[in-house]
């Protein structure tokens, strides 16, 4: 992905390219996946409440309205352009670390398995940026229902649920540090992830290229098809670990929270393994067309970028 292209470009033009694309399938992936994510979010922070995917949804709608399932987008656009802006900038690096490591000659030498690799390893430095927007966007999504339960923090109700209120009862309660409630999970759940998530959408580009042609020469629907199979492989392997990561962010609202393990453990002696994979429908309804918006997004602008920088 954006290694066939041989063109000789400087390391920091490439760089912006690749951010500039990511950047632009954040925002693609956000406008057409953001009421599932809602959705997601309450599920699997309070999983009694709702007996499904259409009750969730449609008492979120009843209750808020449209506006209700689009709770969260700010601080959503701007996880998921910052996460995807660092995440393909640091891809395309991370594509020639594996190169040498592997002593291959060109970037197109890369196997899709490579590939996965390189984008594994790339998440290690894009869940910086996205943990902390997506504890915001966690806690606007689920603040209606950590209200019902008498959780809220005090600031948290009195200043409305807000980008910025939330933000500030953050830094209020916790400092800075709280920001980043959730990193490990965070991690834990995007290295093995972003391996799968490249590995689909590369393996399946793989079977949509004929003989002769460049991964780069795919259109619309086979891109929209691969970025879809690499979402839904992402989320179906490492889902419990995502849901153990929004109880953190979500209930850390009312005070601080056990870690990782003892969360998972937790939640499994008390509400079962089926708790784990509460929300886990509209993530994967969500899976094909975010993440096929996305990289039909990331691969477009890079082509129209790529092209420009090549007749300027």
């Amino acid at each position: 992905m954006g290694v066939e292209e041989e063109c000789t470009l400087h390391p920091m033009t490439d760089a912006i390219i690749n951010l500039t694309a990511g950047a632009a399938g954040g925002v693609a992936c956000v406008l057409s996946g953001q009421p599932f994510d809602t959705v997601k979010v309450k599920m699997q922070t309070f999983p009694s409440l709702y007996r499904g995917f259409l009750d969730c949804s449609l008492k979120t709608y009843r209750h808020d309205g449209l506006r209700g399932l689009y709770q969260g987008s700010v601080p959503a656009l701007l996880a998921n352009v910052a996460e995807n802006a660092v995440l393909f900038a640091c891809y395309g690096t991370c594509q020639q670390l594996t190169r040498r490591v592997f002593g291959l000659e060109k970037g197109s030498h890369l196997s899709d398995l490579q590939n996965a690799l390189s984008g594994s390893l790339a998440s290690v430095f894009s869940s910086l940026v996205l943990c902390p927007t997506e504890l915001v966007k966690c806690r606007m999504q689920a603040v209606h229902e950590m209200r019902m339960v008498g959780k809220t923090s005090l600031a948290t109700h009195v200043g409305g649920s807000s980008t910025w209120s939330v933000v500030r009862d953050i830094l209020k309660t916790d400092g800075p540090q709280g920001l980043f409630q959730g990193m490990t999970s965070t991690w834990l759940r995007e290295v093995p992830g972003y391996f799968l998530f490249f590995g689909g959408y590369e393996i399946c580009r793989t079977l949509f290229t004929k003989p002769g042609q460049s991964k780069d020469e795919l259109d619309a629907v086979p891109l929209l098809i691969s970025g879809g199979v690499g979402g839904a492989a992402f989320w179906l392997a490492v889902y419990p670990i995502d849901s153990v990561k929004s109880r953190i962010q979500v209930l850390s609202m009312s005070g601080k929270q056990a870690g990782f393990i003892r969360t998972l453990l937790c939640i499994i002696r008390t509400e079962g393994v089926p708790a784990l994979y509460c929300g886990l429908t509209p993530t994967v309804l969500r899976a094909f067309p975010s993440n096929g918006a996305l990289f039909l997004a990331y691969e477009w602008t890079r082509r129209t970028l790529l092209n420009h920088t090549s007749t300027a």
